[in-house]
């Protein structure tokens, strides 16, 4: 009687590829920035045909958003962190340094940071793809802010009549424009003092 072959686990090779994908096209637009990675590139680089590529993306715009949010999970669950989550500890100056902090490492991280200046900066000229970067990325870790500024309001915290939408530039856009224009080195302290200017003023108290 002739042994059956055990069915192969498509959902396991699929993952595999799924992952190589994400590998090669993060590299590629490291190393050679958004206007020469391709989709032929990314494939020949993650060892799969093109039309995998175009089964589960319609452009690469849409391959490296994708492998920058799984980055983005993956190097919070490696720091021990929840992605995407602002932690609540009733100290609104703390749980701020504490996420601004992560934040730093974050950037810092040349895995992280490469492919994250790539993509930043062919935002800038790229309306489709910065429009992309806003609203799958930049946008939903900004409401997290959004939230814990009101939750903040409610327990008075914070002013009430304040704009927690405006408020949270103060301390996320200045890490950003010194991080992507390097106009000076990016630490815990110099965040924490984000905060605190934020927070608490520049007036005498």
């Amino acid at each position: 009687m002739a042994t059956r072959k055990p069915t192969p686990d498509t959902s396991r090779r699929s993952e595999k590829s799924r992952r190589a994908i994400y590998d090669a096209a993060l590299a590629l637009v490291a190393e050679a920035g958004y206007p020469k990675t391709t989709i032929e590139g990314i494939a020949a680089r993650a060892g799969v045909g093109k039309q995998t590529i175009y089964r589960w993306w319609s452009s690469k715009a849409d391959v490296l958003l994708e492998a920058f949010l799984d980055l983005t999970h993956r190097t919070a669950e490696t720091a021990g962190q929840e992605p995407y989550a602002i932690p609540d500890t009733g100290d609104l100056a703390a749980d701020l340094k504490a996420v601004l902090r992560a934040t730093v490492d974050e950037l810092l991280d040349p895995g992280f940071e490469a492919p994250a200046r790539a993509l930043t900066a062919e935002g800038v000229v790229n309306e489709q793809v910065g429009r992309q970067f806003i609203t799958e990325l930049l946008e939903p870790q900004l409401q997290l802010y959004v939230d814990r500024l009101r939750t903040a309001q409610s327990t008075g915290h914070v002013r009430p009549d304040i704009d927690p939408r405006i408020a949270l530039e103060l301390f996320v856009s200045p890490l950003a424009q010194r991080w992507l224009q390097r106009t000076g080195p990016i630490s815990h302290a110099y965040t924490d003092a984000l905060v605190d200017y934020a927070l608490y003023g520049l007036a005498p108290r």
